[in-house]
């Protein structure tokens, strides 16, 4: 046999390009062959991408110490909220110390005497305006992490119209500036969290994709889990690169109104009870009270999962608007409405004044209007609207007054000119 025929008789590998006298063995496929060598390297490479995911759940990031080493005390945060939340000490007490445990709990991760401290994400009660999201953003700001808002009443289960449940970490993944680590000790504040409930107690025939199926989608995510995101949101497809997030060190806030959770607890509260003591439990200072009596059977009851309850076990209620409460949300919060304003019309060269009746009408319209915080603001802006459409055209204006007529659109301001 001639040399021409020996080469014709060689195999090529397909992947390095040595023939079969330069390796050990060559394996021979349809379309072409693999050696020895190159099979070895392959496996080794499958391995290795494999390593990741065989511990997905136990996977950390490396936490440093650096990072949290300085957490304001309990008492120091809530002094900060003070500054920005009126009333409502129950639930800033009790939101400050379950973060300052949770950023304490990273921090133990340096120890190695073998006790893990679970983390404890919290749920907070109470009716629209109360100051709910505001204590969630300000907490963010004390402790300098990434923080994301997301509506739980967007949520659908994996599969169905709306967004899916990890949707919500693209937000925090974005406030980080797409830094994963940043993320991964960021807090989340999911409004509405109420919206999620069972529509009934009982089985269906339809599925509840935008109730229980977001309940038991938000399980994993809230105990912490490895998810898989895309990068811009929205759906998943099988091309995507996704970006893995793990939840486990995420502090989750939950926030919603439940609207009727107040006539499960008084239910229960007056059970087997009689005479007048009955009475005074069930009807007795009514919803605040009654909020304040929450147990996990309530929530149970109301439509939240027993599971998913399990996940949150801190529970606090936060407390209607009294007027009084109402007045000093208006004027002393560093981000006050009333402050607020007089600094838009400082801009326009006028200095705005309240007079203490208009003050007194606008807090009494705002409760009127059941919405809480939010309502002074929207009684101010209606009032507001005409003279700081004016104003910028009135050069000569000095000083703006508004009475309580100017509220309730019976009469202008007092303007006083330049002298």
């Amino acid at each position: 046999m001639n040399a021409d025929s020996k080469n014709k008789n060689k195999m090529i590998c397909s992947f390095c390009g040595k023939d079969s006298s330069q390796v050990v063995q060559m394996i021979k496929g349809i379309n072409g062959a693999i050696c020895n060598e190159c099979v070895i390297l392959c496996g080794g490479m499958l391995k290795l991408a494999a390593e990741p995911r065989q511990s997905d759940e136990n996977k950390t990031t490396p936490f440093k110490l650096s990072k949290y080493d300085n957490i304001p005390t309990p008492k120091e945060m809530k002094e900060i909220l003070d500054l920005h939340i009126i009333g409502q000490d129950a639930a800033k007490i009790g939101v400050v110390v379950a973060a300052y445990n949770h950023y304490k709990r990273l921090n133990s991760r340096q120890d190695n005497d073998g006790v893990e401290i679970e983390k404890s994400n919290i749920l907070l009660l109470g009716p629209t305006g109360t100051g709910k999201t505001l204590i969630a953003q300000t907490m963010a700001k004390i402790l300098k992490v990434p923080f994301a808002i997301a509506d739980a009443t967007v949520l659908t289960e994996a599969g169905y119209v709306g967004e899916d449940v990890e949707n919500i970490l693209v937000r925090l993944l974005s406030a980080a500036d797409g830094d994963v680590e940043k993320a991964q000790h960021g807090i989340i504040y999911i409004d509405e969290f109420d919206k999620i409930s069972r529509k009934s107690e009982s089985s269906s025939i339809t599925r509840d994709v935008s109730g229980e199926g977001v309940q038991q989608a938000l399980l994993k995510i809230l105990e912490g889990t490895i998810a898989h995101i895309p990068p811009q949101g929205g759906r998943k497809h099988p091309e995507q690169k996704l970006i893995e997030i793990n939840t486990r060190d995420i502090l989750f806030i939950c926030g919603g109104a439940f609207v009727g959770l107040e006539e499960i607890i008084k239910k229960r509260t007056a059970k087997g009870r009689m005479g007048f003591n009955a009475e005074i439990t069930a009807d007795g200072d009514k919803f605040d009270e009654l909020m304040a009596l929450c147990e996990p059977d309530d929530l149970t009851r109301f439509g939240i999962i027993p599971e998913l309850i399990g996940r949150i076990p801190a529970i606090y209620a936060l407390t209607h608007l009294s007027k009084e409460m109402l007045m000093k949300i208006l004027l002393e919060p560093k981000n006050a409405v009333v402050k607020q304003y007089k600094k838009l019309f400082k801009m326009d060269g006028a200095e705005l004044e309240f007079e203490q009746k208009a003050l007194d009408k606008i807090v009494e319209i705002a409760e009127e209007k059941k919405t809480g915080a939010r309502g002074l603001r929207s009684v101010i802006e209606v009032a507001l609207i005409p003279i700081m459409y004016e104003l910028p055209s009135k050069k000569d204006v000095e000083k703006v007054v508004i009475t309580e007529k100017v509220i309730t659109k019976k009469s202008e301001p007092k303007y006083e000119t330049k002298k």
